[in-house]
């Protein structure tokens, strides 16, 4: 791993207060702690703007929201999101591992919100200013 990296603290250990830093973070995405087994990224999606649907096969997510309104949509198929449910600060959000997911900001602030990727899902010291930086690294199968 790049030790050079100023964001990313895997394989360390390391304790931080994860709620601040994710109001504090204003790029798409920000990965903090990258190990072997476990992946932490902070994000943040615009007014209006969305994390993109996606499906990780062999990658369970976790997201905490820290600030702002957003509505998740999951299901098996991507042609039918059936879960919906809107979520504010303080909300968990747990995607099983080949499930079809995206989360919609449908507030009026930018929505802020870490996630957790079991096994690891991004490169080592992964920053995506916007999600368009993004596209190239989403797995749709």
């Amino acid at each position: 791993m790049n030790k050079n990296c100023s964001s990313d603290y895997g394989d360390n250990p390391y304790a931080l207060n994860i709620q601040c830093a994710a109001i504090h973070n204003n790029n798409y995405r920000t990965s903090i702690w990258t190990g072997k087994h476990l992946q932490a990224t902070l994000m943040s999606i615009p007014v209006s703007g969305d994390i993109g649907l996606e499906c990780h096969p062999d990658t369970d997510q976790f997201f905490h929201v820290e600030q702002g309104m957003g509505l998740v949509k999951m299901g098996d198929i991507k042609e039918n999101l059936n879960f919906l449910q809107k979520v504010f600060n303080g909300y968990a959000i747990f995607i099983p591992a080949g499930t079809w997911h995206n989360i919609l900001n449908i507030g009026n602030i930018p929505l802020k919100l870490y996630s957790i990727y079991s096994p690891p899902r991004h490169p080592f010291c992964t920053i995506q200013r916007a999600k368009k930086d993004a596209m190239y690294l989403i797995n749709i199968i």
